[in-house]
């Protein structure tokens, strides 16, 4: 009997010690400023890059965290809506699927900022307005890699999912 009571109580010393480790790794992070770098079409790693995007907040919290995507090339295809894919003819992928942009919005109610191209929106002719899921006018930025390297610049540290 005293084996199992010394069993049960170091087995719950233990989970309070690894418990406590991972809360307290939650409050360890300071204030960090981020970009997302994404130019590529494959709807499964950008899909990814969306959960390391929410990983990424759920780690240093929403309030801790300055967090922007930038997107260029052929990763507005992120953003582009299905209907659109085969009106433009540039674009292999139009993955603003229903599943795709839940997740867009429940990011940018995290305060994550989606920034677009203007080189591509003009180079592939794309409407921002029709073509795009929720794109506004402030959203598009006048070079994605210029936008990429001012943020370094800035401080931003740099990450490509």
């Amino acid at each position: 009997m005293k084996s199992i009571v010394k069993v049960v109580v170091s087995t719950l010393l233990i989970s309070l010690f690894w418990t406590g480790i991972a809360f307290g790794a939650e409050s360890t992070y300071e204030k960090q400023k981020v970009v997302y770098h994404i130019n590529y079409d494959n709807p499964k790693a950008q899909f990814g890059a969306l959960r390391n995007i929410q990983n990424h907040i759920n780690a240093v919290g929403a309030d801790n965290l300055d967090l922007k995507v930038v997107l260029h090339g052929n990763g507005l295809a992120l953003l582009l809506e299905p209907e659109s894919l085969e009106k433009l003819g540039k674009f292999k992928h139009a993955n603003a699927t229903e599943s795709m942009t839940a997740k867009i919005a429940g990011l940018k109610n995290q305060g994550v900022d989606f920034q677009v191209c203007n080189n591509t929106i003009n180079g592939r002719k794309v409407d921002y307005e029709t073509d795009l899921y929720d794109v506004s006018k402030e959203d598009i930025v006048p070079s994605g890699v210029a936008e990429v390297a001012k943020l370094q610049a800035l401080g931003y540290s740099y990450i490509k999912p």
